[in-house]
């Protein structure tokens, strides 16, 4: 494997972050959306102790806080919902449902304004356990979306893939986790779909060209001997 891809693997596997991570702490949402891993079918939060851990391990859950199995099946599907918005913020179209997810969960986290000492306004969940560190990534993710860095963190456009990376190009017109790997696949994808398609349409033509002369000779009256 050349030595500049290394950095997006860990031990055979990419880690949650690749080589495009986001700045703290949206890097928090980077790294859920990427407990599940396309191309290598890697799942971090196979079980409720599983997700429990990783929440506590990101300060995010309390540490008396246990995970339930319905738990583990609303945090997957925040996840996802996750996963979709990425892909709606690197050109894909907006996905209701995923809407509806990250609706739901805020009102689990029962999500509140809550004013500093020195007047500012933040987020903050009130609900206790993981309903309240769902409703801690919530608050990291609407902070993104005030502060501009939100649509910078995208889903990669290989289906293969859809790893989580965030976009630092000047015109964020970023499409892949890592353009040497997954571009060149897609690109190289791309080019032999072309290929075939061209050869595909000239042996069409030549077929047609073929039937044509056929029914010309057909038509051709026969001299007499």
């Amino acid at each position: 494997m050349p030595g500049n891809l290394l950095s997006l693997y860990n031990g055979g596997v990419r880690n949650h972050l690749g080589s495009k991570p986001a700045p703290p702490p949206l890097d928090l949402i980077q790294a859920f959306a990427n407990t599940f891993d396309v191309e290598s079918g890697r799942e971090d939060l196979a079980s409720a102790a599983a997700l429990q851990s990783w929440l506590a391990e990101r300060g995010l859950l309390e540490g008396h806080a246990t995970a339930s199995e319905a738990d583990l099946r609303q945090a997957l599907q925040l996840r996802e919902a996750l996963r979709s918005l990425l892909l709606t913020n690197n050109g894909a179209g907006a996905d209701a449902e995923a809407i509806e997810v990250l609706n739901r969960c805020a009102r689990s986290a029962q999500m509140s304004v809550v004013f500093g000492s020195d007047g500012s306004g933040h987020l903050q969940p009130r609900a206790p356990g993981v309903d309240g560190a769902l409703g801690r990534l919530l608050t990291i993710i609407a902070e993104a979306m005030a502060n501009g860095t939100w649509k910078r963190l995208k889903g990669c456009r290989a289906q293969r893939c859809r790893f989580a990376f965030f976009d630092r190009s000047k015109n964020r017109g970023g499409s892949w986790c890592a353009m040497n790997v997954c571009g060149n696949r897609t690109k190289a994808r791309t080019y032999r779909r072309r290929q075939v398609g061209a050869a595909t349409a000239d042996a069409a033509r030549g077929a047609r060209r073929a039937s044509r002369n056929d029914s010309a000779a057909l038509r051709r009256p026969k001299r007499l001997s």
